[in-house]
């Protein structure tokens, strides 16, 4: 998919603000020649470039352009100039104020969110429904962001598909930044008073100190975790500082023409260069932002040159100001546009022809909006508190409608049956060689609704921090007879696909009053290495720990995995480290039990998704077994491997001769792109308890 990202998804530019009237905004109250003064054509067209490369590196390019970093500015430099005008002369007014911005940014936002709704229900496959409802109402309500910033920091929701209103997650920092900054600037008069210079002076003090530490934090987060960075409101409050501090401070820069020329050429080839030379969606916010950011304030400060070879003559030209007054309107359709073709498609890119279809269909949408919903309110003599009462039908509407979808996802979510029945014998069918005979008219489980949720959750089991490790948890089972002590202790460790097998586990512990001790860590398999990123010391030092925790837990065995990479053209490997962690468990007497991993499909490609689009069985929604399994398991081959290991293989399980299907037994076999179903690894525990009872004599 265009703009994909491993982790958690890739996101999205932010939104462009409305266009100001030529009085500067609904905060500027003062007489009709400063309004004219201080109207300033170029943004329009600055906007307008914005939105383009926002636009065109989302549809053709996969790549995110920071163009939302331009907004930000934008939005600083404007907004904080007109509450400065306004608190000088005394006329600070919250309701109005906001009841105003809420009547520019509201009714379209609203609008394409019940859109949203409708078209999400009709053309999204059922596996991203309940994502995205969740997108959806935290979208409503302009929490998009941390909506984001949570799943990011959440492993089992980092694969999360993109959603069709990801890219409200700016749009939601704005509000905030638009609820917050009139306090800000009202309590900063307050202290200062209303002598012009002096009130300018303290802001100048109050922006200059959030700018620093805004950016300090933004560039720190951004180093130990930059998915949640991305989302996290106050890594972005250094560019609405940085405008605001060219409001107050524009007016005493005095440049030659020719200067003024070079500086807007310099900041619009400087924008248009970003998201072609930095990956924006890798890097920022930190300290990499200050280009798209430093290249904004260019373009302001070069201003209208009045020469016929200044960049403010095309960005003030008559097309640019009509696509800045569509800016914010293109913003808002032109991905779920995208969203939906790639999704009716089942495509992950739209190509050339595609990606005029998109940006066609997005202007059309984004002209209509204009015309017929933003400027209608817009120009109306509305009240405030019509105004507010507007925007609360909004919000209704749009809850209304989700909720309704909401209501259909959870009558579909309704399961009916559990792996094992006769109906729905998942791993059981390969195993008794009865495959042929299972019914295909039988509803698949789990509900494709609930497809993304069947992972193993430890509902029910003890959980609390590791005693190596105390920021990570370790989670005991619970068993039938509490009051006997446990026939085997099996410590579950490693990552995400160590923790699937818990689901085959936990029923064969339950019958034999075993007890099971998950220790588990996100994309941290069990190792002497940090296997997946090798810079990321934070799963070296776990690892570490765990060691330490399973000397002292001395248990029956431990489970984990004994490969990684089954993956189509990359190569199924045991790391050595893999091989390092076992020998240190000989060391210590414990048997492991190392389980093959099973296939993954490339990220962004979901097998729940290609069933419901190309129907059941479809043998391209699996993959080949030579693709990603070869003849010999990779472990017996490495050297060194301890007599203690024990190793089990449900490859066979997994895939037939030829395909590792998307479906077996009328059960789901995957969640997503990497993990077995929940449901499927359940119907998979008889033959886990026998593989168990041989290889180690329980």
């Amino acid at each position: 998919m265009a703009g994909t990202r491993p982790d958690p998804v890739d996101p999205a530019p932010g939104p462009v603000p409305p266009p100001p009237s030529a009085s500067g905004g609904p905060w500027d109250t003062g007489r009709a020649a400063e309004r004219a003064r201080r109207f300033r054509p170029e943004l329009q067209g600055l906007r307008a470039l914005a939105v383009l490369l926002v636009v065109a590196y989302h549809v053709w390019f996969g790549r995110v352009s920071g163009g939302v970093d331009v907004f930000f500015v934008i939005s600083g430099f404007l907004i904080t100039g007109q509450l400065f005008r306004a608190a000088a002369r005394g006329r600070l007014r919250f309701r109005p104020m906001w009841a105003r911005q809420a009547a520019r940014l509201l009714p379209a936002a609203f609008a394409v969110l019940v859109v949203c709704a409708g078209a999400g229900a009709l053309l999204l496959p059922e596996a991203r429904w309940q994502q995205t409802l969740h997108e959806l109402f935290a979208s409503a309500v302009f929490l998009e962001n941390w909506r984001l910033a949570a799943d990011s920091v959440d492993y089992a929701a980092q694969h999360n598909t993109q959603s069709v209103v990801q890219h409200f997650w700016s749009l939601s920092i704005q509000v905030q930044f638009y609820v917050v900054w009139p306090l800000l600037v009202a309590l900063v008069a307050l202290i200062a008073g209303q002598a012009r210079e002096r009130l300018r002076g303290h802001l100048l003090l109050t922006l200059s100190g959030l700018f620093a530490a805004s950016l300090t934090f933004s560039v720190a987060l951004t180093i130990t975790d930059q998915p949640l960075a991305y989302f996290h409101s106050l890594t972005r409050v250094w560019e609405f500082a940085l405008g605001g501090l060219l409001a107050l401070t524009i007016d005493a820069i005095t440049l030659s023409r020719r200067s003024r020329v070079v500086l807007g050429w310099t900041g619009v080839v400087g924008l248009v260069a970003c998201g072609a030379l930095l990956r924006v969606d890798a890097v920022f916010p930190g300290i990499a932002a200050l280009w798209p950011t430093g290249a904004a304030c260019l373009v302001l400060i070069a201003g209208t040159t009045g020469s016929r070879a200044g960049a403010d003559r095309l960005l003030a030209s008559r097309p640019a100001r009509y696509l800045g007054d569509l800016s914010y309107a293109l913003y808002l359709w032109h991905w779920p546009v995208l969203i939906l073709v790639l999704a009716v498609r089942d495509q992950e890119e739209v190509g050339l022809g595609g990606g005029l279809l998109v940006v066609a269909l997005s202007v059309l949408l984004a002209v209509l909006t204009h015309h017929l919903v933003e400027e209608p309110i817009r120009r109306a003599p509305l009240t405030d508190r019509v105004r507010w009462r507007g925007a609360a039908a909004g919000l209704a509407v749009v809850l209304l409608a989700g909720g309704v979808w909401q209501v259909e996802a959870a009558q579909r979510a309704t399961e009916t049956a559990a792996a094992g029945d006769p109906d729905h014998p998942g791993a059981m069918a390969v195993h008794s060689g009865s495959i042929a005979d299972v019914d295909p008219s039988v509803e698949l489980i789990p509900p494709m609704v609930t497809a993304p949720d069947d992972f193993y959750q430890f509902t029910g089991w003890t959980c609390g921090p590791m005693t190596h490790y105390p920021t990570a948890e370790a989670c005991t089972s619970p068993r039938p007879d509490a009051a006997v002590p446990p026939a085997k202790r099996i410590v579950v460790v490693g990552d995400s696909h160590s923790q699937q097998y818990t689901a085959a586990l936990a029923p064969v512990a339950q019958r034999n009053n075993w007890e099971l001790v998950d220790v588990l860590k996100g994309a941290c398999p069990f190792s002497t290495a940090s296997e997946v990123d090798p810079a990321n010391l934070d799963c070296l030092n776990w690892n570490a720990a765990v060691l330490d925790e399973i000397a002292d837990l001395r248990p029956d065995a431990v489970f984990t995995l004994a490969s990684r990479d089954v993956r189509a053209g990359l190569t199924e490997v045991t790391p050595p480290g893999f091989v390092a962690a076992w020998q240190r468990m000989n060391e210590l007497g414990i048997p492991v039990i190392a389980v093959r991993d099973n296939p993954r499909f490339d990220p962004g490609v979901s097998p729940p998704d290609c069933l419901q689009q190309r129907g059941r069985g479809a043998a391209e929604c699996g993959l080949p077994r030579a693709d990603v399994y070869g003849p010999i398991p990779p472990y017996q081959l490495a050297p060194d491997v301890p007599p203690n290991v024990t190793f089990l293989d449900f490859s066979d399980h997994l895939c037939d001769v030829a395909l590792c299907p998307a479906e077996i037994g009328n059960v789901l076999v995957y969640m997503d792109f990497n993990h077995v179903s929940a449901t499927y690894m359940t119907s998979l525990a008889p033959v886990m308890e026998e593989r168990l009872h041989q290889a180690m004599g329980w």
